[in-house]
């Protein structure tokens, strides 16, 4: 019994996309619990095309106020800064 080259090859990339997606899934249940359903909850968002006002109506007064001021915080934050190196002979 002769396994056609077309056959073969197919086998092999399904092969290697259940391979990857296995390891996508290991890493993600190794990321924090926070972090995933902080990826989840961005996703359902952006697949639904909620606005923030649907999301912050969603949830209990408090927990609306306190998504809007992460965000805030998020937005006002300075970008973190580059390490640069010093060349040899600069004095610190």
């Amino acid at each position: 019994m002769s396994i056609s080259k077309e056959a073969y090859r197919r086998f092999q990339e399904e092969l290697a996309a259940l391979e990857r997606e296995q390891e996508r899934r290991r890493q993600e249940a190794s990321a924090p619990p926070m972090e995933r359903a902080r990826r989840e909850f961005l996703a359902l968002r952006e697949h639904y095309g909620l606005s923030v006002a649907d999301v912050v109506a969603f949830f209990p007064e408090e927990e609306g106020i306190a998504y809007l001021q992460g965000l805030i915080a998020a937005a006002e934050s300075p970008a973190p800064r580059r390490r640069t190196r010093r060349k040899a002979g600069e004095d610190g």
